[in-house]
């Protein structure tokens, strides 16, 4: 191969890491199995979706044949096609394999990888021990729940923060934290005709809020975030740093009030106000009951491309069918592979999931209309989230999040929620302020949940 095809000198940011994996990779078609292996390769490249790798040795050849199709890529070098048939389903050109790889990528050799539009390409993990809760995770994913919590665990950048693009408005003390880009160092986009195939690398609201919580409790570490409510006023991106800076507003011994804002280039994305204090023994206590649902064992498996976490859904009412209608309510049941040691990294975990569920739960009682549309031919998004915490909590063990639409209306929906623990414990209790409404000028690019 010329070195004048490869790109690698005239683009030095160009990246493609070749990650190991450990758990079962498994591609399907129609119920069939066409290779299964747990010595994959996770590969992450610029301008790309991650996908996943299997070594020759662990594909049933005998599902597929030779063919001449061949494509060169300037990062990875020659590529070499396969296609299927099984009975009479043919599919051209599903799986491809670079037999001498540009030096960069040497690791590839060996190594196929498979369509993941025309077959099922998934991890399936059972961290869970459990045999009927192996979780499988759908390529293209997003990536694994221990990338989602090192996001959140935002990180100082200095005990106080004076740049220009991160004022105080109050002239008290403040601290400054910074989330890096995902992946990190960013893969990054180069080729612009590439740009527009990726998915949305949007950080969701319930995101921005739980990282406000971090920082809150790292500024004033002998107290707990009780509350916190924050208003999202621009999208923010995975792909650059996001600032966060805390402003405390009064520290006192037993309670204190913090604002927290997210700024990423320098401009404003949420500003949020957490209310925080030292945690007295109770005087009293009482909690409103847990609701009698379907536990996680009955309810629906919901993949939201995120390895190392699981989510059932009661009575499958997070669906992309435009048919089905319902209540405006969902119940789901999550958990993580690990739960972090620190209290306030449990609750920020928590935190994330609690604005994935309003968009849903308002659009089902409305036939033609299902979570499906959103940043298709709906503008949808969080505005304004607010959480209380009331118990400890594990997230390696179950919670039932409860969530209830009160209006619907006006272009916006509204709801009321609460999070329990498996042992019927209220963990938390939240409400959501969210946009429906139909695009202004045509529709968005697909949905990129987590």
């Amino acid at each position: 191969m010329s070195s004048d095809s490869s790109a690698w000198s005239r683009y030095p940011g160009y990246r493609i890491d070749l990650v190991p994996s450990h758990s079962l990779g498994k591609v399907t078609r129609n119920g069939v199995t066409l290779a299964q292996s747990k010595a994959c390769l996770l590969v992450q490249e610029s301008d790309h979706d991650a996908r996943l790798y299997f070594p020759e040795a662990d594909v049933l050849w005998e599902h597929f044949s030779a063919s001449d199709h061949q494509t060169h890529c300037p990062f990875k070098g020659d590529a070499s096609y396969w296609s299927l048939a099984v009975a009479d389903d043919t599919v051209d050109n599903v799986i491809w394999t670079y037999r001498d790889p540009l030096p960069q990528v040497a690791g590839l050799s060996g190594y196929v990888s498979f369509d993941t539009e025309q077959l099922q390409v998934e991890l399936i993990q059972n961290w869970s021990g459990e045999p009927e809760h192996a979780v499988s995770t759908r390529f293209p994913i997003w990536g694994d729940a221990q990338d989602l919590l090192s996001l959140l665990d935002v990180q100082p950048v200095s005990d106080k923060c004076a740049s220009d693009s991160c004022p105080s408005d109050t002239g008290s003390p403040q601290a400054c934290y910074r989330s890096q880009p995902y992946p990190n160092p960013p893969i990054g986009t180069f080729i612009e005709s590439l740009k527009e195939k990726r998915r949305r690398s949007v950080v969701e609201g319930g995101h921005q809020l739980s990282q406000a919580i971090v920082a809150a409790s790292k500024t004033i570490p002998e107290q707990r975030v009780t509350s916190a409510s924050m208003i999202f006023s621009k999208a923010a991106s995975f792909e650059e740093p996001l600032d966060v800076k805390v402003d405390v507003l009064r520290r006192g011994r037993s309670f204190s009030t913090v604002e927290v804002k997210t700024l990423q280039q320098d401009q404003m994305r949420s500003t949020g106000l957490l209310l925080m204090d030292a945690s007295p023994g109770d005087r009293i206590k009482q909690a409103i009951a847990m609701p009698e649902v379907a536990g996680p064992d009955a309810a629906m498996p919901l993949d939201m491309k995120v390895t190392g976490r699981e989510i059932r859904i009661v009575d499958g009412a997070y669906t992309n069918d435009l048919d089905h209608v319902g209540p405006p309510e969902l119940y789901a049941w999550i958990r993580f592979r690990d739960a972090p040691k620190e209290q306030y990294l449990n609750a920020a975990l928590m935190t994330q999931a609690t604005t994935h569920w309003t968009i849903a739960a308002a659009l089902r009682p409305h036939p033609g209309l299902s979570q499906a549309l959103a940043h298709v031919s709906l503008s949808t998004g969080p505005l304004k989230a607010d959480i209380s915490f009331h118990d400890d909590v594990d997230v390696s063990e179950w919670m039932l999040y409860v969530n209830d639409v009160v209006y619907s209306g006006k272009g916006q929906a509204q709801s009321q929620g609460k999070i329990f623990a498996i042992d019927g414990r209220l963990l938390a209790s939240f409400a959501i302020h969210t946009m429906i409404r139909d695009f202004a000028g045509g529709g968005g690019k697909g949905h990129n949940a987590m």
